[in-house]
């Protein structure tokens, strides 16, 4: 709301859904203009599970994004969900860190690996993205970002810093 040139209000929904539940935990991230809430955008899988002595997370997309438009405000569209109906995007992977700030509070920040790209098709295009994030028991940053494969320079998302979610629930 201090930069409103820089970001636009968004409501950003993590639902937590039965897929590969016998060694992780995974959520459905979908995200919409406040002003549009009914029409959702950036659909994610994302599947965090325990790797030596990090959190690993391991980003998934849908392969028809359109049956699941929506289920971030109707979790209930992702009841039927299978892992056959998601492509595993493989160099999309983050290391999940854990800071103790005070007794019983946190902040885990989660980073990709040095030197790796993660990069998809999208409605026939390749896409490369940069991804990252920071949560706390209030407040959840993400530094996703959209990055030009020729130049390496950020095109769109979190250009000129994170934005910034308020937990609600």
């Amino acid at each position: 709301m201090a930069e409103p040139v820089w970001y636009v209000h968004l409501r950003l929904w993590q639902r937590p859904i039965n897929l590969f539940s016998e060694d992780s935990i995974t959520l459905f991230a979908e995200q919409a203009n406040t002003v549009n809430l009914d029409k959702p955008y950036r659909q994610r899988i994302m599947r965090l599970r325990q790797e030596s002595e990090f959190l690993q997370v391991q980003y998934y997309m849908p392969k028809d994004p359109t049956a699941l438009r929506g289920a971030g405000s109707n979790p209930a569209l992702l009841n039927q969900l299978t892992s056959e109906q998601l492509d595993l995007l493989p160099g999309c992977i983050l290391s999940v860190t854990q800071e103790t700030l005070a007794p019983n509070l946190y902040r885990f920040t989660a980073s990709a690996p040095p030197a790796s790209i993660c990069s998809f098709t999208y409605l026939g295009n390749r896409i490369q993205v940069s991804l990252g994030f920071e949560a706390t028991e209030t407040k959840f940053l993400i530094y996703d970002k959209g990055i030009d494969s020729e130049t390496g320079k950020a095109t769109w998302g979190a250009t000129v810093g994170p934005y910034r979610y308020t937990k609600i629930n």
